[in-house]
């Protein structure tokens, strides 16, 4: 092919990938809409949460805070109760850091080994991992099997097991390694004597960041806005992660006048003088903020493990 039959034909490709300013200008309106979709309301609720609660039972919620309804009479009241809050913030997150990690091994093993087609039970085990992705044991076998059975009940490990696993992160870790691992690696580590367990921390680890890191990022996720493992299973505030607290506060404001701060005298004081509504909105903003904080240092690997097997070429 000459020259200038090459040039050609890139100037061809270049036209047919181009794209229009309109539509370049009506993509990016959307995704910006989609930002402020998904950004707004953090704001909306810091905003609710430094408003005072009188102006907010009067008034309703404001979109802007001036002097007259500013208020940190929320923050002020979660300071005072920081035992109780730093307590359920340390349980979540002691159960996030644990089941992340836990869950990140179990579900890379499972996908390594799916992802052999010279296993023997490969097929099976397909089958086996597939199965929940379309049928569930229902919510009485899951309770059965974790409180009846395996006795998890008010326990930190019923906050950690239950999550550990999913078929749909198996599923990914397992396209990974069939796509991305080159068997020839895998091979060559075997022909020197290294064992199954020297090849998959040794070599297919270091090199799979990608998926590693989107499978943590769902995992952290799970476990950081999980509540409904809490309100099943734990009976005991020793146990009560930030999150089920927060829905314990939703659906029960007297949940904090069990913890009487040592200003006031009675749960009946607490509870008048405690401000309902941006107390909600204070602690849901502190649910919030830590876990988004993390998205950005993992971003291009979970863009990276999200394209996995998308188009190969």
């Amino acid at each position: 092919m000459s020259k200038k039959t090459k040039a050609v034909s890139g100037d061809t490709l270049s036209r047919l990938n181009r794209i229009h300013p309109a539509t370049n200008f009506l993509f990016n309106l959307m995704f910006l809409i989609v930002a402020l979709a998904c950004f707004l309301p953090i704001i909306f609720i810091f905003i609710i949460s430094i408003t005072d609660n009188d102006i907010i039972r009067k008034e309703g919620y404001q979109v802007f805070v001036t002097a007259r309804t500013f208020s940190g009479s929320a923050y002020e009241y979660l300071w005072g109760q920081r035992q109780t809050i730093l307590h359920a913030l340390w349980v979540s997150t002691y159960v996030t850091a644990i089941g992340t990690v836990l869950g990140v091994l179990l579900t890379s093993l499972m996908g390594y080994v799916l992802s052999r087609t010279e296993h023997k039970l490969n097929n099976i085990l397909t089958i086996l991992v597939f199965i929940p992705m379309v049928f569930g044991g229902g919510m009485t076998a899951s309770y059965v099997i974790n409180s009846q059975v395996l006795h998890l009940s008010d326990t930190m490990w019923v906050l950690i097991i239950p999550l550990a696993v999913s078929s749909f992160n198996v599923t990914i870790a397992r396209t990974f390694f069939r796509t991305t691992i080159p068997d020839g690696i895998i091979e060559s580590a075997k022909i020197d004597g290294a064992s199954q367990w020297t090849v998959f921390f040794k070599i297919i680890l270091p090199i799979s960041k990608p998926v590693l890191a989107t499978i943590g990022l769902f995992l952290a996720f799970g476990y950081w806005n999980d509540w409904f493992q809490a309100k099943l299973y734990i009976h005991t505030d020793d146990l009560k992660s930030l999150q089920a607290m927060l829905d314990a506060m939703q659906n029960n404001l007297e949940f904090l006048t069990k913890n009487p701060t040592a200003l006031l005298t009675s749960s009946t004081d607490l509870k008048r003088n405690m401000p309902q509504e941006s107390v909600r909105m204070a602690i849901a903003f502190v649910v919030a903020v830590p876990i988004a904080c993390v998205y950005p240092f993992f971003q291009k690997y979970f863009i990276s493990g999200l394209t996995v097997g998308a188009v190969k070429g």
